[in-house]
């Protein structure tokens, strides 16, 4: 019985590291495809290539998330855990892409760990949780904001004399570079929270032990948000790309790079999994406000803020039904 929940507790892994993938796709190639730097199809290979490599970048994410949200039983009962967890999660992740919204995928995992682990009574790590998820939840898109608002204002600054047309088609060659590295944060990110969920499955079950992330399990996770990504997002890309703000290519490039720049710090400075669809719609109002703050359609952005503070209690009610319903089958 062990055995069998282990398969189905990777395989349900995988298919939520795939949504993951086409859920959070716009997050690296929408303000690419909105400034017309990239073609679609070109824009979602490329990320689907970076996704990939971003995968193999680094463990600590994944350490977190295996090790440092929950702590459950071994056996049966620690399996049903993390799958109802990431039923939770994928079906927040389902009705939100429906929507339109790009809410995180990040927090909808958190939030079913968190709303399963409490219905089975297994002990949350809240103080991991705060350190590691809730403060760096607050500070990532802040900062990203901020950020990205003093880039492009010296970006402004030090082309303010050139040629617009000139300026505009450089952008756009240096946005296929910004497009990368979001990219490849997004994989150094996103990728690692399938591989601990994982691990956290193969020890509850007993088929592992420690930390470390097996080989297989990376390139599996690789693999799966890797495909996702090239599925594409593209309800949430209208969103990121043209409801938030009419974008150029110089603001596209300066929010593309500062956001790829605050995963790197989050995922290899503080392990700490991070958002990668609050960093980017954050430092798209960044760049958003050096027109002017009415520029930015702020009740998109409301709508896209609903969402994040949804994603926590949603996810986590969606997981501890499910457990119950498992629990009660199993």
């Amino acid at each position: 019985m062990a055995l069998l929940l282990v398969i189905v507790v990777i395989v349900v892994a995988l298919v939520f590291d795939y949504t993951n993938g086409f859920h959070d796709a716009a997050n690296a190639i929408a303000t690419s495809v909105s400034t017309r730097a990239l073609t679609p199809r070109v824009a979602l290979l490329m990320a689907a290539v970076f996704n990939l490599i971003g995968a193999f970048l680094g463990e600590g994410v994944a350490r977190t998330i295996g090790n440092g949200i929950i702590t459950p039983e071994g056996g049966v009962a620690g399996l049903v855990v993390v799958l109802a967890a990431l039923v939770g999660a994928i079906t927040w992740n389902l009705v939100t892409w429906w929507r339109g919204l790009p809410s995180s995928s990040s927090h909808a995992l958190i939030g079913g760990l968190g709303g399963a682990g409490l219905a089975a009574g297994t002990g949350v790590h809240w103080g991991v949780v705060l350190d590691k998820v809730l403060i760096p939840m607050v500070v990532s898109p802040l900062g990203g904001f901020v950020l990205a608002y003093l880039a492009m204002v010296a970006i402004m600054w030090t082309f303010r004399h050139a040629n617009p047309g000139r300026v505009n088609r450089r952008f756009r060659i240096a946005q296929t570079v910004s497009a990368a590295a979001m990219s490849l944060g997004h994989g150094l990110q996103d990728a690692q929270k399938t591989m601990g969920v994982i691990v956290l499955a193969l020890v509850a079950g007993g088929y592992h032990s420690g930390d470390d992330i097996p080989q297989w399990v990376k390139v599996a996770a690789a693999l799966a948000i890797s495909l996702g990504t090239y599925a594409g997002g593209w309800r949430i890309m209208r969103t990121l790309g043209r409801r938030i703000i009419d974008l150029d290519p110089a603001r596209g490039f300066a929010a593309e790079s500062v956001s790829a720049g605050v995963l790197y710090v989050a995922a290899i400075g503080f392990h700490a999994p991070i958002s990668t669809t609050h960093t980017i719609s954050s430092t798209i109002m960044g760049v958003g406000a050096t027109r002017r703050l009415t520029a930015v359609r702020w009740g998109v952005a409301r709508s896209m803020v609903i969402a994040w503070v949804l994603t926590f209690p949603g996810a986590g009610a969606t997981a501890a039904l499910v457990y119950f319903l498992l629990a009660s089958l199993i």
